[in-house]
C-alpha cells in the first residue's frame, strides 16, 4: 500500500540532547575523552588583550582546526557550514543546536594573531599527545606519489555526478532497460 505523502513539519521546537544522538563509539567521543586540549589556552594567552569583548574560546578555536584537518576541509568558511550541519561537530565543541557558531571570518583573525609559530608547536603537540594515548601505530609512512601522464579524451569525459550516479543506480538493478511509466 502507498502511504500518504510525508507531512514537512521543521519549525516546531524539539527537545532533544546532543548526548543521545552521538553514539557511544563514535570518533569524536573517543578524541574528547583521551585528548585534552586545554593547553592552548596558555599558548595563546599572551595573543588576546586585557580588556574588550569576550573572545571564542581557544579551545573551541583549536577543536576547530582539528575538525578541519580530519575532515579534509580547506576553508574556514566550508568548516564553519560543515560544522553547522554535523551535530557530532557540535557536540565536540561543546556547542548547542540553538546556539550559533563562530563567524568564520573571526577564524581567520585568530588564525593570523595565533600565527603560523603556534600552529606548528600545536600539530607537534598533537602528534606527541597521539603518541602518548597509544592512537597512533607503527613508525613509518609510505606513500606513493609517482606522476603519471592521463590517457582520456576529453570529448569521451562523462561530468562526475553523473556517472557516479549512473554507477549507483547500476549497481542497485543492474543493466536493465528503464521501465515505462504506466499512467492511469
Amino acid at each position: 500500500m502507498l502511504g500518504p505523502p510525508k507531512r514537512r513539519d521543521l519549525d516546531r521546537s524539539v527537545l532533544v540532547s546532543l548526548e543521545q544522538l552521538i553514539p557511544a563509539g563514535h570518533f569524536y567521543r573517543h578524541l574528547d575523552a583521551v585528548f585534552d586540549l586545554s593547553f592552548v589556552r596558555d599558548w595563546v594567552k599572551d595573543c588576546y588583550a586585557v580588556k574588550g569583548r569576550p573572545s571564542i574560546d581557544p579551545v573551541v578555536f583549536f577543536k576547530l582546526r582539528l575538525g578541519m584537518s580530519f575532515d579534509g576541509i580547506h576553508s574556514e568558511r566550508q568548516l564553519i557550514e560543515v560544522a553547522s550541519l554535523n551535530v557530532a561537530h557540535r557536540w565536540y565543541l561543546g556547542c548547542r543546536l540553538d546556539e550559533p557558531l563562530p563567524d568564520h571570518s573571526s577564524l581567520t583573525r585568530i588564525r593570523q594573531r595565533v600565527g603560523l609559530a603556534t600552529f606548528r608547536r600545536f600539530f607537534d603537540g598533537v602528534v606527541e599527545r597521539c603518541q602518548q594515548a597509544g592512537l597512533i601505530r607503527g613508525k613509518e609512512l609510505r606513500v606513493n606519489a609517482t606522476k603519471l601522464r592521463g590517457n582520456a579524451s576529453s570529448d569521451s569525459m562523462v561530468p562526475r555526478l553523473k556517472k557516479v550516479a549512473g554507477d549507483h543506480l547500476t549497481e542497485l538493478f543492474g543493466e536493465q532497460e528503464d521501465d515505462k511509466v504506466q499512467e492511469d
